[in-house]
């Protein structure tokens, strides 16, 4: 079992989601980031989220689109994100977000043994899907990483069942067929196209996309196995400074936990 997995089962024993916060690296700062994810695994965050910083984040929203911007003008690198994630070995489950393209350009073989090597438990590509995935889906399983494939309010069964197939770790259920972002509502029918792919794998599904409230994350909890949570925390890293934003960070994350266990 992976790391991913045991957090899952040991939830699930508990009848509780799990909490899963994505934060892009290096905004604003490196020593920031880490501060800020240390904080989350202090108030209870289940799964960390890294997000590699990317010029064209197609799936991410004005928020995360500006939240990748600010990390870039640092000059954040892959290399830095490996760093990260050595600095944070042994904190809570971590996991990469990247496009397909800085993967591609690295290497697969080379990124899947250097994500092993720094720690890295998953990864997400948002832009890959499962039907081409094979060459990196190969690799990731040598270096022992789960593979986390997304799925949409529009993707029919034989699809789930792919996904099904090529995801380790858990499913990715977008609840909007849209971008990342901040929403006042909740989707119609999000529970049941969770029990959808839930009737067609075994496999624990988190949600994400707009979920930025405990409400939110409490109504979503009763049917999901995780809630993903991202724009919401980019927005207050957008926000605040300094001590204050790590205070801050560490409150909302405390009562989204609470919200899901």
């Amino acid at each position: 079992m992976s790391k991913i997995d045991v957090v899952f089962q040991r939830l699930t024993n508990k009848g509780q989601a799990a909490l899963i916060c994505f934060v892009v690296a290096g905004d604003p700062d490196l020593e920031t980031s880490k501060a800020l994810i240390l904080k989350m695994v202090e108030s209870g965050a289940d799964i960390i989220e890294l997000g590699l910083p990317y010029s064209d984040p197609l799936a991410d929203g004005p928020v995360i689109q500006a939240a990748s911007q600010r990390a870039l003008q640092k000059g954040i690198t892959l290399e830095d994100v490996f760093h990260l994630g050595e600095e944070l070995k042994g904190q809570a489950p971590l996991i990469i977000m990247s496009y397909f393209n800085p993967i591609f350009r690295y290497g697969l073989k080379l990124f899947a043994k250097d994500c092993r090597r720094s720690g890295i438990d998953g990864v997400i590509i948002p832009d890959l899907p499962p039907e081409e995935a094979r060459p990196w889906v190969e690799e990731a399983r040598k270096s022992k990483l789960d593979t986390i494939f997304l799925a949409a309010p529009t993707s029919p069964p034989d699809r789930i069942k792919l996904i099904d197939r090529m995801s380790r770790g858990f499913i990715y259920f977008v609840s909007v067929t849209g971008v990342t972002g901040v929403r006042e509502k909740l989707p119609q029918g999000l529970a049941a196209a969770v029990q959808q792919i839930k009737n067609q794998s075994p496999k624990p599904v988190a949600v994400g996309f707009g979920i930025s409230t405990p409400e939110q994350a409490k109504e979503i909890s009763r049917f999901a196995d995780g809630v993903i949570v991202g724009s919401a925390l980019a927005k207050i890293i957008e926000e605040v400074e300094g001590e204050e934003l790590i205070q801050r960070v560490g409150v909302f994350i405390s009562s989204m936990v609470t919200a899901v266990h």
